[in-house]
């Protein structure tokens, strides 16, 4: 992994359905299925410092994706190396593919005006259906 600034999709899976408390945005119900959380590292330490983050279960969550960790499983990420944030961008075009849902508003989005950088898939998209989506070349990490 890159120390380099991008712009990725956590792809996580939840087994059970639950109530999950997200910060200020209450506790709403957890479905089972697959989760893609769009993101962007730009902070120190780049791609490689977000990713190590995510994969850890964090015991004072911070931000929203802090919260969903907690009950759902991380099994890959998908990610461009770039210097301006696509996070966005990525948001729109997700919330665009087959079986999206959108199962909290907000999530993720608190400081753009996106309706969510959050969406629920039963059958999860691959990788080359999303790269197609997005139009550029994304490297996948497991």
């Amino acid at each position: 992994m890159t120390t380099r600034p991008g712009t990725y999709a956590l792809i996580l899976k939840n087994r059970k359905t639950s109530q999950l408390r997200v910060g200020r945005l209450g506790t709403p119900g957890l479905k089972p299925g697959h989760y893609v959380y769009v993101g962007s590292a730009f902070g120190a330490g780049g791609l490689a410092a977000r990713i190590r983050h995510h994969r850890q279960i964090a015991v004072r969550p911070h931000g929203h994706i802090d919260y969903l960790r907690a009950a759902c499983e991380l099994i890959e990420v998908w990610f461009t190396i770039e210097k301006s944030r696509r996070e966005h961008a990525w948001a729109k075009m997700v919330a665009g593919l087959p079986g999206a849902e959108l199962p909290m508003r907000r999530f993720g989005s608190s400081d753009c005006v996106c309706e969510t950088h959050l969406f629920r898939f039963q059958y999860l998209p691959t990788a080359d259906q999303f790269r197609k989506c997005i139009r550029t070349k994304v490297s996948v990490h497991r």
